[in-house]
């Protein structure tokens, strides 16, 4: 049996017959670069995820970057982000020569901790990036009524959290990505909505924000050889689009069956000591783009060798936080600064999910993982 991270071959079997049709429409047409189907793709998009505007771009960092240009911000306004997450949240702050400023997150759900935010406050911050780390919502309505107080900007990562849904107190329900003033999003192939190659694309309700991403990602113009600002050349093939705009399609179901498979996975590992399963926030949905353990007193490589021994792959994400990776090294953030990510970065362990999952598959996991801690014990 070969177990995959995430079965894309087996995902792409499925709709092949649609897939193949898209893409040699897209080819027969010639429409390589801002096809028509990029267009419908963004208004589908926005359809689905009720954002009142869709930008496409060539990858989930540019719409990041992107999204901190439309901001305005300037040379050493600092914005902060969480500790534990990719490197790609941090680094266009540094590459726009701003500052990222890191705070924790909390042990259980690895959201960013906004107590930690409020501490990290001076009067040059100006942005917060919260993660919707591994498939749920941080904590968007506190967080919402915290950068109202301090007049910050929120962009939200949502490269692993499409679909993910907030329910606020009142009831008001809104997609991950729509709620702060810019969201971001990835479609790298593994990613729950994923293209066949590199993709990405912002949201935002404000009109004038949705004007001005979409100059910077066109070289900064509205009409052709006319540019009135910075920008950068970022766009979502045609090609990609019209993939994207057939698995879509099938989002609500992949989510579906990300869940039905961490369902599994909860109920087989619940009761060994040694694991913490992952986090269910009340407030958001989870769409599992990673099933992420906590493998408990210093198990956790030992744990992923004998699962590779056993034709099992597994992943950390993320092995080092951000103030331990030599580009983000800062006396402000020393050793024991952020310990929550910090020791995540030594107990999370990520286990195959995807949208063909089956008992079979995930029967050989748990065994396995059983027999470790039966073993270890």
């Amino acid at each position: 049996m070969n177990i995959e991270m995430v079965d894309l071959k087996g995902q792409y079997i499925k709709i092949k017959k649609e897939i193949d049709a898209a893409m040699i429409k897209c080819i027969e047409s010639a429409e390589f670069i801002n096809g028509k189907k990029v267009t419908e793709f963004a208004g589908k998009l926005a359809q689905h995820t009720g954002a009142k505007f869709v930008i496409p771009c060539a990858n989930g960092t540019d719409a990041l970057q992107i999204a901190l240009m439309a901001l305005n911000l300037q040379p050493g306004d600092e914005v902060i982000v969480p500790a534990f997450t990719y490197v790609a949240t941090a680094e266009v702050i540094a590459l726009l020569h701003l500052v990222p400023v890191l705070v924790d997150v909390h042990a259980d759900d690895f959201r960013i901790n906004l107590e930690k935010v409020e501490k990290a406050f001076t009067p040059k911050t100006k942005a917060i990036v919260p993660v919707h780390l591994f498939g749920q919502c941080a904590e968007m309505e506190e967080l919402m009524k915290l950068a109202e107080r301090k007049n910050l900007f929120v962009v939200e990562d949502t490269a692993q959290a499409i679909g993910a849904q907030y329910t606020f107190t009142d009831g008001t329900v809104k997609q991950a990505g729509t709620i702060g003033h810019i969201g971001t999003t990835s479609f790298f192939p593994s990613k729950n909505l994923g293209c066949y190659g590199d993709g990405g694309a912002l949201f935002t309700n404000d009109e004038q924000l949705a004007t001005t991403i979409k100059m910077i990602a066109n070289h900064g113009q509205a009409k052709k050889y006319y540019h009135d600002i910075i920008g950068v050349n970022s766009r979502l093939d045609t090609l990609q689009a019209a993939i994207l705009d057939i698995k879509l399609n099938y989002l609500n179901s992949y989510t579906q069956a990300r869940n039905a498979a961490a369902d599994y996975y909860d109920v087989k590992f619940k009761d060994i000591d040694g694991i913490i399963i992952p986090y269910r926030a009340s407030n958001s949905t989870h769409v599992f783009h990673q099933y992420t353990l906590q493998i408990l007193e210093g198990k956790r490589d030992a744990l992923k060798a004998f699962l590779s021994s056993k034709g099992i792959p597994s992943m950390v994400y993320y092995p080092l936080p951000l103030h331990f990776q030599k580009a983000f090294k800062n006396k402000r953030f020393p050793l024991g600064s952020l310990p929550v990510s910090e020791r995540l970065s030594e107990t999370v362990l990520s286990l195959p999910i995807h949208t063909e999952m089956n008992v079979e598959i995930q029967d050989k996991i748990i065994v396995a993982i059983k027999d470790f801690f039966t073993y270890k014990s």
